[in-house]
């Protein structure tokens, strides 16, 4: 497993979030258009992506989202390489970048159909939290943070 800090230009994490989107729309189904403009990529500084044997497995990433806070964003782990850890893995380093950077806190929205994602998030130590910004009043959001 290698893992590599990078930026949304990166075309390893480019696919990786295609095929997220991808899984997002069947997911999400007649909500993804909602979902999807919060989810652009252009201009991200604070990517993560896991290879195995040189194939980018996993992703994710973070952007600022207040002076003290950062939101996880784009957390994917290709099918072909779930049930590993690479998500732990991911989040992990996200904060870890995050901390580096002097962030103190991290927040994220996932949907409640991502029980995968959620069952990460919690074992990560993640509490939930209000739905905030636009996802305020939205059922199938939830919100978590943690302080790192």
């Amino acid at each position: 497993m290698t893992i590599i800090r990078t930026d949304s230009s990166n075309k390893d994490f480019q696919h990786l979030v295609k095929l997220l989107d991808a899984d997002l729309a069947i997911r999400n189904g007649d909500d993804h258009a909602f979902y999807d403009q919060f989810n652009k990529i252009d201009m991200i500084k604070n990517c993560i992506i896991i290879y195995i044997d040189e194939i980018p497995a996993a992703c994710g990433a973070f952007k600022k989202f207040e002076d003290d806070t950062v939101e996880i964003k784009r957390m994917f782990t290709n099918l072909n390489f779930r049930k590993r850890g690479l998500a732990t893995a991911i989040v992990k380093e996200l904060e870890n970048w995050a901390k580096e950077s002097g962030y103190k806190k991290t927040v994220l929205e996932s949907s409640l159909e991502q029980n995968e994602a959620l069952s990460v998030y919690e074992k990560s130590g993640y509490y939930r939290i209000p739905n905030y910004g636009q996802y305020i009043g939205i059922d199938k959001s939830v919100c978590y943070e943690k302080l790192i």
